[in-house]
């Protein structure tokens, strides 16, 4: 990708305007240091417990359709984030059940929009919740970290536009209308998601490289260009692959949608949806969605500057986190030990280690559920940034699993980061829903050595299903993947740009690291709509034997593979394994794979 524009840091707060997000909590949260210590009990001193609840911060904008102004106050939100790739700004903008007429809601970096009901026709905007590429000269492949969720609209000419890249989910939203996918124009675009939505029109990708479309409804859907993929969705177009470029599921095996915020009256709670197995449509069609919901109250509402010694504390108590918006930095794992703790960021809250620790570890236990926020490596090189489990984990979470949604990992790009590894995943049956782990190949920090990252994400734990896995440019294996009967539905993949030449990647006797390496102990695995591309612009001659690799057994599948040479900047010589014909020329044209074995 060409280079990033200049950062934006953006100020804390918008206007005049300070929020509180829980009326019902009577206690303000505490922030910035450890808790205090309670009275004395004997010769020790106990810490005093933490207050659930508490006002979200200056960067939640909440509005009803009485506020003055709402279309001003999005204007300068966006102003500050539109070029803000590598700023520090952070801002979540929630919408309270009712009707809003004629907004042009523009969304910008680090900028989440959602509606507040419990079913996205409870907040409908007459109006459009835009995302265009104007800020990079029309290209949309840098339209990163931004999302809408729980939001009904009725765009002002017809269709909405949402030209995003990665990490830009689009959630359980309700487009009385058509959704194009691609700026204005037409220009590059890579993404990128949709879940739990229905969109009653038809879906636009037009220069679109690849999507994945999970548990959705649409009206029809006009093209692709690569790889669209879609399970559970009512009204996607035939399995076709590689002409046209659609792998179709007719159902998702394991889903469980992201938690979110909603209003009770005038009370804030977060909503848990329950887990579905082979399913297909939206949750919340038919009303009130099933699942249970959480009083604001048993969270610890974090602000920026609060300690992981805190934090760490509010979790031992038995409160869950939520993470307004802002920068953490953590000098410790969080520590997620408790079952069924609800981890959820608002406003692509941040979370930086220090020192080189892990930003977060999660037990070998029920039901955790991780959503929401971005992790950015450090300077100090940390082992790992996440640890869903700990090594050898192996209890049986099938009845309810840890699930991962909208969890993003960047090393590198806002400063020099690095990680060996980024996400470990040891428990059996985690869900990872949507993320993108990225090791930069733009922006502040960025070089083959500067932000070196050898492995994006590793699955040791049996029975993990991914639904939506984006894994680029690490320096070594991107997804190296360790248990037995492991499930990906849509991968997403670039190699490292910057490699200086063959021998910097060169694996043994093999040409590269594939970018989606399953061990050679495994006997079941299976995969579903898998690209891997390359634009090695150091040294365009280097040569990567293939995009996949895999032990060759009968329970090991795969479906609908490609790999792709960028304007010829480097080749694959198979697709997986010794399969798939060599990439060749600058036509960037996929080679692939219908079924493998």
């Amino acid at each position: 990708m060409p280079p990033s524009s200049p950062t934006s840091p953006s100020s804390p707060s918008v206007g005049r305007r300070t929020v509180l997000g829980a009326a019902a909590a009577a206690v303000p949260v505490l922030a910035g240091a450890a808790a205090p210590a309670g009275a004395a009990t004997g010769r020790h001193r106990s810490p005093r417990a933490l207050p659930g609840g508490g006002d979200l911060g200056p960067n939640v904008l909440v509005f009803d359709p009485s506020t003055p102004g709402i279309q001003a106050e999005l204007d300068e939100v966006f102003a500050k984030q539109e070029s803000a790739q590598f700023g520090t700004g952070r801002y979540a903008l929630l919408f309270k059940p009712g009707t809003y007429h004629g907004l042009n809601a523009q969304i910008g970096f680090y900028t989440s929009i959602a509606g507040l009901g419990l079913s996205p026709d409870d907040t409908t905007i007459n109006g459009d919740v835009t995302v265009d590429a104007g800020w990079f000269n029309g290209n949309a492949t840098q339209n990163f970290w931004r999302s809408a969720e729980n939001l009904a609209l009725v765009p002002a000419n017809g269709t909405n536009r949402w030209a995003v890249a990665q990490a830009a989910p689009f959630r359980r939203m309700h487009v009385r209308g058509g959704l194009d996918l691609a700026p204005s124009g037409y220009g590059w675009a890579s993404g990128g998601y949709i879940a739990d939505s229905r969109v009653d029109g038809q879906v636009g990708p037009y220069s679109q490289q690849q999507w994945y479309t999970r548990d959705s409804v649409v009206g029809s859907w006009l093209n692709g260009v690569w790889n669209m993929v879609f399970s559970g969705v009512q009204g996607a177009p035939a399995q076709g692959f590689p002409n046209p470029v659609y792998t179709t599921l007719d159902t998702t095996p394991v889903s469980r949608e992201k938690p979110f915020l909603y209003l009770s009256g005038s009370e804030f709670r977060v909503f848990l949806p329950e887990k579905r197995t082979n399913a297909r449509g939206v949750t919340w069609g038919n009303g009130t969605p099933r699942g249970t919901s959480l009083p604001l109250s048993r969270f610890y509402v974090a602000k920026p500057g609060v300690s992981a010694a805190t934090l760490n504390q509010a979790l031992a108590q038995g409160l869950h986190l939520l993470l307004t918006p802002g920068v953490y930095h953590v000098d410790r794992p969080i520590r997620v030990d408790r079952p069924n703790t609800v981890v959820l960021g608002l406003g692509y809250a941040t979370l930086v280690p220090d020192n080189g620790t892990t930003v977060l570890k999660v037990a070998d236990v029920d039901g955790v559920r991780l959503a929401g926020f971005l992790v950015d490596a450090g300077p100090v090189n940390s082992r790992t940034l996440l640890e869903i489990g700990p090594a050898g984990a192996a209890k049986n979470h099938s009845a309810n699993p840890t699930t991962v949604q909208d969890v993003f990992v960047r090393i590198g790009g806002a400063g020099a980061g690095k990680a060996t590894t980024s996400m470990v995943i040891n428990n059996r049956h985690t869900i990872v829903d949507h993320t993108w782990v990225w090791r930069a190949d733009h922006g502040t920090g960025v070089g083959w050595e500067t932000n070196r990252a050898d492995y994006g994400v590793v699955v040791n734990g049996d029975d993990v299903l991914c639904t939506g896995l984006f894994v680029e440019h690490f320096n070594k294996y991107d997804v190296q993947w360790n248990g037995q009967r492991g499930r990906t539905v849509f991968f997403q993949n670039e190699k490292a740009y910057d490699a200086p030449n063959q021998a910097a990647v060169q694996n043994g006797s093999v040409k590269g690291y594939a970018a989606y390496k399953v061990g050679d102990h495994v006997t079941a695995h299976e995969g579903w709509g898998l690209g891997s591309y390359c634009y090695y612009n150091v040294d365009p001659g280097i040569v990567q034997h293939h995009g996949f690799s895999a032990p060759d057994r009968p329970g090991v599948r795969f479906h609908d593979l490609l790999a792709v040479s960028l304007g010829g900047n480097g080749q694959y010589e198979h697709v997986i394994n010794e399969t798939g014909a060599p990439t060749s020329g600058t036509s960037t044209t996929p080679s692939t794979v219908v079924s493998y074995p």
